[in-house]
C-alpha cells in the first residue's frame, strides 16, 4: 500500500485546496421586453413578463 514519506504541511494543503471554493459569478441576460438584466429562465423583476407574456403584474 502506497504511504506518503513526509507529512504535508497545513500551507501545501490549503494552496491546493484555494482553487475549489471561488465563487462563480451569476448568470446575467437582458429581458426581451425591457432589457433590464435579469436571471435566465426566471421573470423579469422589471416588467413582470417571460417569454414575451406578462405574467405578473408589476406596479409603477
Amino acid at each position: 500500500m502506497a504511504v506518503p514519506k513526509r507529512k504535508t504541511s497545513k500551507a501545501r494543503r490549503d494552496k491546493r485546496r484555494s482553487s475549489v471554493w471561488k465563487l462563480s459569478s451569476p448568470a446575467l441576460c437582458k429581458c426581451t421586453h425591457c432589457g433590464h438584466l435579469k436571471a435566465p429562465h426566471r421573470v423579469c423583476p422589471n416588467c413582470g413578463y417571460y417569454r414575451n407574456r406578462e405574467v405578473v403584474s408589476v406596479e409603477d
